[in-house]
């Protein structure tokens, strides 16, 4: 596939998401390319804004099957994986896989459930796999994880591990649309949601083509180095306790090459890196109590890493 192709396809499943997720063209545009790299995404955002929607338009467009899990706190991870029941016809075990079984699986409100529950999505997220009474079930393939949580509403909530957020490519907020977009949410659901009339335009055997030709781009040298640099310089700074790991150079790196082929180019530029880093790498770091006391953000510390590496010019494709 080549890189018009995946462009093409990708404008295809963009359109077909908008219908459902007015006004939010990046965010759509940072999902896919999240699907793309063979990530997981975490959406962090307060209710209503469009959290389930943009999983259930996503799964639509791409034509891929769809898992809603609701985390609670008496969830239980066999209630995620699966388990092995005994059939008495059979006098024989056999598995009965959970929803964990789909291409795509919307985790919603994780930060519900217990911390064992939680750490029940770590193999399934990392290997792609299973493992029920000592055997490894592969996952379908594609498999993408999105993982929501309400940043307002804490009470109750068990937040979640670092072991667990390294395994997110990139974490984003969908936010309140605008009045012209509003209007045109309220026009068109007048009668019917419109994730129910989106129809596919891909297939899952098409989507790891993409993915495969995703893997293709170009990305030279020196924008390898810039995104290590970035990534050392956040755990450089003062007010980091923790900085990015080298999961989050590799993630970074893959989520540059997929938002390239989304717009049609065959190598990876600075400016790709400076708009994926605060998605990708600003979950990962933990502030010092006293700075985020102060009320200092993540995302304000990438953009000081940011100001802090100079960016590569002259590049070779």
């Amino acid at each position: 596939m080549d890189a018009i192709e995946l462009s093409n396809k990708a404008q295809r499943v963009t359109d077909a998401v908008e219908t459902a997720i007015v006004g939010k063209t990046d965010i759509v545009k940072l999902a896919l390319a999240v699907l793309l790299s063979n990530g997981h995404l975490l959406i962090e955002d307060i209710p209503g804004v469009g959290k389930t929607t943009l999983a259930k338009a996503l799964a639509h467009a791409l034509g891929l099957s769809f898992k809603r899990i609701q985390f609670t706190p008496d969830l239980l991870p066999s209630d995620i994986t699966g388990s092995s029941i005994y059939n008495q016809k059979t006098s024989e075990f056999e598995v009965r896989p959970g929803p964990v079984f789909a291409n795509i699986v919307l985790a919603d409100e994780i930060n519900r459930t217990t911390p064992k529950t939680q750490a029940a999505l770590l193999e399934c997220m990392e290997e792609h796999q299973v493992t029920i009474d000592g055997v490894a079930h592969p996952l379908p393939n594609p498999f993408f994880v999105i993982a929501t949580q309400n940043n307002i509403e804490m009470s109750g909530t068990y937040p979640l591990p670092e072991a667990q957020l390294d395994r997110f490519s990139a974490r984003i907020t969908i936010g309140y649309p605008d009045r012209d977009a509003e209007l045109k949410i309220l026009t068109n659901q007048r009668q019917a949601h419109p994730v129910d009339s989106i129809n596919s335009v891909t297939t899952a055997e098409e989507i790891l083509d993409m993915q495969k030709a995703v893997k293709q781009v170009h990305v030279d040298d020196s924008i390898r180095g810039y995104i290590v640099d970035i990534v050392c310089a956040t755990r450089a700074l003062n007010s980091v306790l923790l900085g990015a790991s080298p999961r989050g150079s590799l993630n970074l790196l893959s989520a540059c090459q997929a938002l390239a082929g989304l717009q049609g180019r065959t190598f990876v530029t600075p400016d790709d890196v400076k708009l994926l880093a605060p998605a990708v790498l600003s979950h990962r770091l933990i502030l010092r109590p006293e700075h985020r006391i102060r009320g200092l953000s993540a995302l304000q510390c990438i953009e000081e890493a940011l100001s802090r590496v100079s960016v590569p010019i002259g590049l070779s494709h």
